[in-house]
């Protein structure tokens, strides 16, 4: 029966009163069933031309685009497909193009956006067409074309969904929306099914492929084909004529509909015969095919026409229950005689004991008894006695006819026979105990069948004999006949039903470990390899969770089985990753500890859903546990991926930050209010991580509880394989671990120094003290007497920077001294680096032997080497200590500001705290009871050492920075431009630099770069004529005189630029537009006949610094004119 909404007006009084009862608008996967809450019966003769012509005009209403699940599931997987067809070509266009669409689309240029996304798809088209290796797949130009052709109308497909999704577009060209969702549903099945049928072959060879695609495209047409309303047409329409659907309101149009069924019948058989066309007719087989590439969608047409599929041929219910009869007892009988031909006697001829021709009688008898049965039944056409009498003889025929072709003695014939009875029994009568009866006698036939067949086989499979196998499988199966009784059962039973899915889901799980992972067989001395396919693995998976959640809407099963039936079916996909034996059974122990906080307190309605505190410390310990009990997985992973054991350390850290992540879900569902709960949760995911990248040694290796790990820890293949590795102190590492949980406890306000002064000594004192013990261990282990200056040194940066941040009442006074400390440190640690040994190797006199000379070598690189390091230390803290004065004194600023508003507000008749929201009149007044912040007042008195000190940390960081800059590239050029943004931390100080404020922040950084290159620019010059570099050569200078004067000449013509931009800089102050624009012509000699590669890059300089003075000038210019 087609639904209410699908039959022609004419035939409306035949829906019964049910079916055509006013309901409210629903929407169901895309497809909107309407009736009108008050039908009118003379709707029809109702001739309103006004309220048609209404009717037309809101044909279109814009909307988001509804179907988009059912577009991806055919586009999303082609689009994977296509890009690995592509490789890094097709991706890194794609990816460009899209981040710049994504970019245009964030500044609101929609249609930008629009094009950005098309063009980017043009691109990775033809970068697919350059890259892709289609001729040399397919070793045919025809089809290498054919196959260019699909790829390219896939991704035009690809393009046309993602302009469905501009909304614009819907509003400025609505019939072109409408044309754009029917090019898809029209459209998509085509390449979609051709692209999954390629794929497969790729994955699984050719010997089925017409069978691929055949299953395909019977999954697309289902999708596709099915009439579905459109995303855009309006509601008012949907109702039109008492809830029936126009033809023009459907997505797809008759002739659409038309070409689908063509495609669903004739394309899998057309392929076929392509493919095997001169083998079609050389057996009874390739004949079979044939039949069975047309008649097995033909009967699913059939199906999917009592959901509308066929409406483009007529609406009329009784032709239609007509078609599908008379249309579908010819196929079935087709289809049947075409299996057992194909598959029945092909490959189960063995399991035939009767001989023929009796066997082909007996064999179609069964079957095609079985199959007109059930298809009798699924029609509805089993309703009146005669009829359960029928359908009852036909079971009670099959079931013997069955038991006679598997060789069931004839003595006990009468036993199939009550088995089909009682099942007959309980389809006609409903009666549950029929059922019951028909389990009990289903399952002592089948113990037969295997005892029969198997049992006396002494076959060792998958390490366990064939016996043991029979037993599981019998268990499987009998319950699997049991499941669908118990789910009759009345509620009060239902845990039945529970009991027998669970230890049904442990039995699969079990027989499909053993086949999959334990995959010799033998027998009588023949061994060999028997791969269980990995299909099979996700099929049966995804039954498993379907049957589950259908089991669960209908309140079968409960919330406690669905999460343990999830976990163990979800637990096998497993398998098809790790080859570990116990993989199946350590997943399902993670996810069944993982997902209760997703499964089973996933009602976000009641309140009882929510965990309880005591729930959560007992489901993070159960996680744990089961990370635990999972770590010879993971030992077993982390080997695969690094190709040799992993370090204790490391492993901890993957349990660490396993356990971490699996406790997300707790705290994000259910403890979201609490910050401790976060704060332990981001500190343990940060330790896992901390193990990981640093893998500290641990001295007693709790690891050595496993076998497996043991004996991978002692294999003596590492040594033989990557040679002897000498052992580096790794200790150091536990240092820095410490000191970063430390810092993450103290920002996580775990640990409370912001509130206890003594607290933040002691912790400031603790990171010192780790860090500098770290870093000398890690990087001045030879040199012994820097380790005490180092520690030191660490002890007052961190001292510094954590009473800058949280000052005390104290701290201003003793912070200036701690700075100071710092700054005398400096020089004394790197003079006294390498002195001690260099005194030591030179202090004997003399030259020895070449063993001497080379150890004084070594040491003086090594001191070398030392120093360099120690100027990268101090220009780190340095930096920090200036970031923090920085952060500081704006912070301060903002204060200031505040309080300043404030005090206006009060000043104007009205309340600070009502001026501030509650929120930040709470930060407000917690702020004021702190006793450990500064006061404007106090930054006045106390605090006006900061940006001195600022200053001067600011300073010594640039210096060092270009020593570095030195000792470690020569001198680059390009460093400057990296340097010189250093000096934007200079803060307003009236001691060292007067007059400096924000708005000359950026006067330092440009004068740098033009005083530095200057600089260097002189000394290249002297340089080259001192050592004679300048001559005739190559470089047209001349003599030395001439090659001096000639390029320090060109230097000075760069200086106006320079000046006048700098001053600009400095003042932003307004000059003539002329004057910017008249100096940048005398940089041009300087960059187009200099000698020196440091005169080229100011002369481009000068150019750059001449138009950025004139388009600032000329903005500012501008804008004065519009207040004005």
């Amino acid at each position: 029966m087609l639904p209410p909404e699908l039959n022609p007006r004419s035939f409306r009084q035949f829906i019964p009163s049910s079916v055509s009862a006013p309901s409210f608008s629903s929407v169901n996967n895309g497809s909107l069933y309407y009736s009108s809450p008050n039908p009118s019966p003379n709707r029809d003769s109702e001739p309103s031309s006004s309220t048609s012509r209404s009717l037309k005009n809101s044909r279109f209403t814009p909307a988001n685009f509804l179907h988009n699940f059912r577009i991806a599931v055919a586009l999303a997987p082609c689009a994977a497909f296509l890009l690995d067809l592509g490789g890094t070509a097709v991706i890194a266009t794609l990816t460009i193009g899209l981040m710049v669409s994504y970019v245009l689309d964030s500044l609101n240029f929609k249609s930008g956006a629009f094009f950005g996304v098309w063009v980017s798809l043009i691109f990775a088209q033809i970068a697919f067409f350059f890259s892709s290796s289609l001729v040399s797949s397919f070793n045919s130009l025809p089809l290498a074309l054919l196959a260019a052709f699909l790829c390219a109308e896939t991704n035009f497909l690809i393009g046309v969904w993602a302009s469905l999704q501009f909304k614009w577009i819907q509003i400025e060209n609505p019939s072109i929306v409408l044309a754009l969702e029917r090019l898809l549903f029209a459209c998509v099945p085509f390449p979609a099914s051709a692209l999954f049928t390629w794929a497969t072959i790729s994955a699984v060879g050719i010997n089925n492929a017409s069978y691929y695609l055949m299953v395909f495209n019977c999954l697309f047409y289902w999708l596709y084909a099915i009439p579905r309303i459109s995303s855009f047409k309006t509601k008012q329409e949907a109702k039109y004529h008492g809830g029936q659907v126009p033809d023009d309101n459907f997505i797809l149009g008759h002739l659409d509909s038309c070409f689908q069924t063509l495609n669903l019948l004739f394309l899998p058989l057309l392929f076929h015969i392509a493919s095997h066309y001169s083998v079609i007719f050389s057996s009874a087989a390739s004949v079979s095919d044939l039949f069975l590439l047309f008649f097995i969608p033909f009967l699913f047409q059939l199906y999917a026409s009592t959901r509308g599929a066929l409406w483009w041929v007529t609406k009329h219910p009784n032709q239609l229950h007509s078609i599908r009869v008379a249309n579908g007892a010819v196929a079935l009988v087709v289809v049947v005689i075409c299996l057992e031909i194909r598959v029945v006697f092909h490959s189960f001829g063995r399991y035939i004991q009767v001989p023929p021709p009796l066997n082909y009688l007996l064999v179609t008898t069964t079957m095609l008894g079985g199959a007109a049965g059930a298809g009798a039944y699924a029609l509805g056409m089993v309703s009146d006695a005669f009829s359960s009498m029928a359908f009852t003889g036909l079971a009670v025929i099959v079931s013997a006819a069955g038991a006679i072709v598997v060789g069931f003695p004839i003595l006990f014939l009468p036993l199939p026979s009550v088995a089909g009875f009682y099942l007959a029994r309980f389809f006609t009568k409903k009666s549950l105990p029929s059922y019951f009866a028909f389990v009990v006698l289903g399952s002592l036939m089948v113990m037969w069948f295997v005892m029969h067949n198997f049992w006396g086989l002494n076959i060792w499979i998958a390490g366990m004999s064939l016996k043991s196998f029979c037993k599981y499988i019998v268990a499987s199966v009998v319950l699997a006949m049991s499941v669908p009784g118990l789910a009759l059962l009345p509620s009060k039973l239902h845990f039945l039903t529970e009991i027998g899915l669970v230890f049904h889901a442990l039995l699969l799980c079990y027989i499909e470990n053993r086949f999959f992972n334990y995959s010799g067989i033998y027998y009588y001395g023949f061994e060999d390899d028997v791969m269980y396919p990995s299909y099979m693995v996700v099929l049966t998976t995804f039954i498993g969770l379907a049957i589950t959640k259908r089991l669960s809407v209908d309140g079968r099963i409960g919330p406690k089985a669905v999460w343990i039936l999830t976990c163990l079916y979800a637990s096998k996909l497993a398998m098809l990753f790790l080859t570990s034996k116990s993989v199946v059974w350590v997943s399902a122990i993670l996810l069944l500890a993982i997902s209760p906080p997703l499964l089973l307190y996933r009602d976000k309605s009641r309140t009882a859903s929510k965990m309880k505190p005591w729930q959560g410390y007992v489901h993070a310990g159960v996680v744990a546990l089961s990370v635990w009990f999972c770590r010879e997985t993971i030992f077993e992973a982390l080997q695969w991926w690094n190709g040799r054991p992993p370090s204790d350390g490391l492993l901890l850290g993957f349990c660490i930050v396993l356990t971490g992540l699996a406790c997300v879900p707790i705290v994000a569902l259910h403890f979201s209010h609490a910050l401790s709960a976060k704060r332990c949760l981001v500190l343990m995911v940060a330790t896992g991580l901390l193990f990981i990248l640093m893998q500290p040694p641990i001295p007693l290796s709790w690891t050595y509880h496993s076998d497996l790990i043991k004996a991978a820890r002692q294999s003596a293949d590492d040594i033989s394989i990557y040679g002897f590795v000498a052992p580096k102190p790794t200790w150091p590492a536990w240092l820095l671990i410490v000191a970063i949980l430390l810092t993450l406890a103290a920002v996580t306000s775990v640990i409370p120094i912001k509130y206890m002064v003594e607290l933040r000594l002691f912790y400031s004192i603790a990171i010192g003290i780790a860090l500098g013990v770290y870093i000398a261990a890690e990087y001045f282990l030879q040199a012994a007497v820097l380790h005490a200056l180092i520690v030191v040194t660490m002890v007052c940066a961190s001292v510094f920077v954590i009473f800058t941040h949280f000052p005390s009442a104290s701290s201003t006074k003793f912070l200036p001294w701690v700075f100071a400390l710092l700054v005398a440190l400096f020089p004394v640690t790197y003079l006294l680096e390498g002195q001690v040994r260099i005194k030591s190797i030179f202090g004997e006199g003399g030259v020895g032997d070449m063993e001497e000379e080379d150890k004084k070598l070594t040491t003086l690189l090594a001191v070398e080497g030392a120093r360099t390091s120690l100027l990268g230390l101090y220009a780190a803290i340095f930096m920090l200590i200036a970031l923090e004065i920085k952060y500081e004194l704006a912070s301060l600023l903002r204060e200031k500001a505040v309080d300043r508003g404030g005090i206006r507000h009060v000043h104007s008749g009205q309340s600070t705290s009502s001026t501030f929201p509650p929120r930040m009149r709470f930060t407000q007044h917690r702020r004021a009871s702190t006793v450990s912040n500064f006061t404007i007042k106090r930054m006045a008195t106390e605090g006006a050492w900061m940006p001195a000190v600022g200053n001067v940390a600011t300073v010594m960081c640039f210096a060092i920075c270009l020593i570095l800059n030195v000792n470690l590239t020569g001198g680059s050029n390009r460093a400057i431009f990296f340097l010189a943004p250093i000096l934007l931390l200079l803060n307003q100080d009236s001691d060292f630099v007067a007059g400096f404020g924000d708005k000359q922040r950026y006067f330092p950084v440009t004068i740098v770069i033009s005083a530095y290159l200057v600089l260097t620019s002189v000394y290249s010059i002297w340089e080259d004529v001192w050592h004679g570099n300048g001559g005739w050569g190559l470089d047209i200078g001349g003599p030395d005189w001439f090659f001096a004067v000639k390029n320090l000449a060109l230097l000075i013509l760069t200086f106006p630029s320079h000046i006048l931009f700098n001053r600009f800089v400095w003042s932003y102050t307004k000059q003539t537009d002329s004057t910017p624009l008249i100096t940048m012509p005398l940089n041009l000699p300087s960059v187009i006949i200099t000698d020196v590669l440091k005169v080229r890059i100011l002369g481009l300089l000068g150019i750059i610094y001449s138009l950025a003075q004139y388009l600032i000038s000329r903005q500012q210019y501008l804008s004065g004119l519009k207040y004005i």
